[in-house]
């Protein structure tokens, strides 16, 4: 696949998201964008009941209108105690104008309402765990111009556990933790995160399949 454009657009206004996709994408040479960026851009109504349905609904919707090639994820929490949940929902777990302190609250609420899982690992210095977890991410990268699209998917497991820890991410970051790290990801560094992410493993699936700009 060839992009049209060194320029890329991500399908979002999330601070957070847009500086890991600018640490990934910058050493080929493409400069990032954001939704924060434009103006006057049409409403995305995230109908699809999977991480991979509404990255493919943002993707085709921002890209049509802005005739650039635009790369839109659609990543969150699932929580094995809590049957998958908040899965799609992660972002509004806690109601349409939820902040990350409301969604991690009522994470926390419903797992301590059914305790924690049996058979949990527990080390001495390791934070009480409550379930195991993973985070997932889908992208969906079309280029109009060159009538390409390209789609991943890749996961990061891990536990949620009873405190918050670390300062650094989003989301639900304080209450990932990963045993073998010994860390949250909110305690990991950015360079640390690229290493371990859904995010950032998904898209190293299909990075490698796009020329360096550097070299063109």
């Amino acid at each position: 696949m060839r992009l049209r454009s060194n320029i890329v657009v991500i399908a979002t206004r999330n601070e957070g998201k847009v500086k890991e996709f600018e640490s990934l994408f910058g050493p080929k040479g493409y400069k990032v964008r954001s939704l924060a960026d434009y103006t006057d851009l049409p409403d995305i109504v995230e109908s699809g009941t999977t991480f991979a349905e509404n990255a493919r609904i943002k993707a085709q919707i921002i890209s049509a209108h802005l005739h650039v090639p635009v790369l839109a994820d659609d990543s969150g929490l699932c929580v094995k105690e809590l049957g998958g949940a908040p899965g799609v929902y992660s972002a509004r777990y806690a109601g349409e104008d939820a902040t990350d302190a409301d969604n991690n609250a009522k994470l926390l609420q419903a797992l301590n309402e059914i305790g924690p899982a049996e058979g949990l690992p527990g080390e001495d210095g390791q934070p009480k765990l409550l379930s195991e977890a993973a985070f997932v991410c889908a992208l969906t990268l079309i280029d109009p111009v060159a009538n390409e699209t390209i789609e991943a998917e890749d996961t990061c497991q891990g536990y949620i556990i009873a405190e918050p820890r670390g300062e650094s991410g989003f989301g639900y970051d304080p209450l990932f933790y990963i045993p073998a790290l010994g860390r949250t990801m909110a305690e990991l560094t950015v360079a640390e995160k690229n290493e371990i992410s859904h995010r950032a493993k998904a898209l190293r699936l299909f990075l490698d399949r796009l020329p360096d700009q550097n070299e063109s």
